[in-house]
């Protein structure tokens, strides 16, 4: 299995319809480990750990978001995958 790490920063129209939530119930079903958490300045961050596969598949996700909400933009990086996370959480 090839792990990969990602940071993401998500803008638009993200917060107050339920992207933190979808994101954590997609990132559980195709079984990453990570965070989600909402910021001060209206974007939505994430970190997320798992196969180089499902990481590719959750980006596409991200890229969209769930219905109700707007994706405007994603800005993506590598970070190491050191398996930090055993689960995938909601940060407040």
């Amino acid at each position: 299995m090839n792990h990969k790490g990602i940071h993401a920063r998500v803008y638009g129209r993200v917060q107050g319809v339920g992207f933190r939530y979808s994101t954590y119930m997609q990132a559980k079903k195709i079984g990453l480990a990570g965070y989600v958490r909402n910021m001060s300045d209206g974007s939505v961050e994430v970190v997320a750990e798992g196969d180089e596969n499902t990481i590719n598949k959750f980006i596409s996700w991200l890229k969209k978001g769930p219905i109700g909400s707007r994706v405007d933009n994603v800005e993506l990086k590598s970070i190491a995958a050191i398996a930090t996370y055993r689960n995938f959480t909601i940060e407040y």
